[in-house]
């Protein structure tokens, strides 16, 4: 039978129970305000029944309080955090393709529509005067003023690069500091939970870090019991936590995490040819270079990196066809007409190249066109490897690529969209300007040209013969038998770039170079002007000169529609994954938010619990003092 006393017993349980689930309910008023708090709740169960060998069995013994939990949700946790990622990405890319249009838009004084416009004017002032010294030097300052819309254009594309990739190790530096910090919490938890206990603002606290981390990279995360290693069926109370970021790459494992550090590329070891030097490349510390390419990487780390590095798809790739082991290169088929035309490539001098899913890196290389008797072509370049890693015969066959495909149209896309604009526009102007003559019956002179390192100026003619002739064929898409080679470093319109397309000093100090006739002949004087005729109808021939199936003057047009696409795009992705941000937050604040008036209500009913339980400690007080002090003799 149960003890006279067993009545106090289970009265004082109500009482602690009423208790703990009074002083929980005032933590979660006190916190309802507490950014990432999660509601808690006292976790109760009847405490085991008394056997009492009578005819009823058994006799409650109380309530037991088992422990106090958070109430969280982890399927809307996950929900969020994958929201976030695409929200991180989409902000990012929304913010840098504004900026990017800005320098696109024409504001009506400097832009290229403005530019371009007064270059035709000018030049229709040189044909109603073509003996004119001043019309001439007007057009070429002019023509100089394009040049820097474009200087200007790709200086600001580079210093926009300049600030992604220095906001890619600020984020580098973030997920470093928060993977740190949640090591360290997760270490604290199970500090807490081997005694039994729960840490339950620790929990919060950690969880909200991993809120953080998910705008920043995507993350999954996974937590299971530690078990005693010595009772294979005894939970020990601590857990294996576990953060995996960028499609399953371990950051925290418990107490350990690997840490992230960016290492700038060397100045010989571009990607694409008009990067600016000293690109960050991200690798674990201590361990191989961190994945950036897989498909799962998102957030804000994702959508700088697609800004930074998107090429639009359009990176170096094809197959080995030969390999010279003796002078270590290769030479690589390609298909791609990006690849096969060297006004849109946009392949480095000089880099890292894998072939056969090994790095090798190159100083230089060459490209070839081989036209059979039929007028088909071939197109390879051929690679000068350097020595540090030796090519072998095995390599044939095997697919061969420089950087990564990012198939989206981040700064390098725009700045190769520039530069064949400028090349395509060069040549043809050249190209009628050379075929000239001057007032005075000399042979015409380019204008356009390349400002190299050097400090000397791109002629585009080859040093010999054999050389200027293939520099035609080339760029002409000749299909005439034979093979026509050039290497990166001959003076080619590969060379020139948006970065440093400039007007031939020649022209700059003596307008009278400007080549305004066709022929040699004098007879018709000044008043000749049938090439000036010719180069104003280039503005507009596409046959001539075309540039995605525009004419010159629709370079805007082309790049603005671009932009304005992405722009957009990220726009609408931006707001959708806002929105769903809010929504999200609120259902997961509907599960572990503080609801003010639900306390309020709770706090009465838990009062009065803890009044009734007193009372019965009360009466029971009364029974025993009765029981013992005024029964018996």
């Amino acid at each position: 039978m149960s003890s006279t006393f067993f009545g106090l017993s289970i009265a004082g349980s109500g009482l602690r129970a009423a208790n703990a689930a009074l002083n929980t309910t005032a933590n979660n008023i006190s916190n309802s305000d507490t950014q990432g708090y999660s509601r808690q709740q006292v976790v109760q169960q009847a405490a085991n029944a008394l056997r009492t060998f009578t005819t009823y069995g058994c006799a409650g013994a109380g309530v037991e309080t088992i422990a106090i939990e958070r109430i969280r949700d982890e399927f809307y946790d996950t929900k969020y955090r994958e929201n976030e990622t695409r929200y991180g990405e989409y902000s990012e890319k929304l913010y840098y393709t504004n900026m990017i249009e800005d320098y696109f838009t024409d504001d009506g004084k400097t832009g290229f529509n403005t530019v371009f416009t007064a270059l035709k004017t000018s030049l229709q002032e040189v044909l109603k005067n073509a003996g004119s010294s001043t019309s001439k030097q007007e057009f070429i300052s002019t023509a100089a003023k394009l040049t820097e819309y474009f200087n200007n254009l790709s200086a600001n594309m580079e210093n926009l690069q300049k600030d992604v990739n220095a906001e890619i190790k600020v984020k580098v530096d973030a997920i470093n500091s928060l993977s740190q910090e949640i090591a360290s919490i997760d270490k604290q938890i199970n500090v807490v939970e081997l005694t039994g206990a729960k840490a339950n603002e620790l929990r919060d606290e950690r969880d909200k870090l991993v809120d953080e981390l998910s705008k920043i990279v995507d993350v999954s995360v996974s937590e299971t019991p530690i078990y005693d290693s010595n009772n294979p069926d005894r939970e020990t109370g601590a857990h294996r936590f576990i953060v995996r970021i960028a499609g399953g790459q371990i950051l925290v494992d418990g107490n350990d995490r690997n840490e992230l550090e960016v290492r700038s590329r060397e100045s010989d070891y571009k990607v694409n040819q008009s990067d600016i030097v000293g690109l960050y490349d991200i690798y674990w510390v201590g361990g191989d270079q961190f994945n950036t390419t897989n498909s799962s990487l998102g957030g804000e780390l994702a959508g700088l990196l697609q800004l930074r590095d998107g090429n639009n798809g359009e990176n170096f790739k094809g197959t080995v066809a030969e390999v010279d082991t003796t002078h270590n290169t290769a030479k690589i088929e390609v298909t791609a007409e990006y690849l096969t035309d060297l006004n849109k490539c946009n392949l480095s001098d000089s880099g890292s190249i894998n072939i056969g899913n090994q790095l090798f890196t190159y100083s230089g290389w060459t490209y070839s066109m081989e036209v059979d008797a039929n007028g088909n072509a071939k197109y390879y370049y051929t690679f000068q490897l350097n020595d540090d890693v030796k090519i072998s015969d095995s390599k044939v066959g095997r697919e061969t690529s420089t950087g990564s495909t990012i198939n989206y149209q981040g700064i390098p896309y725009y700045m190769s969209q520039m530069n064949e604009w400028v090349r395509l526009f060069s040549q043809a102007f050249n190209s009628i300007l050379e075929s000239g003559y001057t007032d005075d019956g000399e042979a015409g002179t380019l204008m356009f040209t390349a400002d190299y390192i050097d400090g000397t100026q791109g002629k585009f003619k080859g040093e010999n013969d054999a050389a200027a002739n293939n520099i035609e064929a080339i760029f002409s898409k000749t299909t005439a038998e034979g093979v026509y080679s050039l290497t990166s470093t001959e003076d080619t319109y590969y060379r020139l770039t948006a970065t440093n397309v400039n007007i031939a000093k020649a022209l700059t100090a003596n307008a009278e170079l400007l080549a305004t006739k066709k022929a040699e002949s004098e007879t018709d004087g000044e008043s000749q002007y049938d090439n000036i005729s010719a180069l104003s109808g280039m503005f507009t021939d596409k046959k001539q000169m075309s540039f995605r199936g525009c004419d010159a003057g629709e370079f805007l047009t082309c790049l603005l529609g671009d932009v304005s696409l992405n722009a957009n795009s990220a726009k609408t992705f931006s707001t959708t994954y806002e929105t769903m941000e809010n929504t999200l937050q609120n259902q997961r604040l509907s599960i572990f938010g503080v609801d003010q008036d639900e306390e309020a209500l709770n706090l009465v009913q838990y009062q009065n619990s803890y009044t009734l339980a007193s009372k019965m400690i009360s009466t029971f007080a009364e029974i025993y003092d009765r029981l013992i002090l005024e029964t018996g003799v």
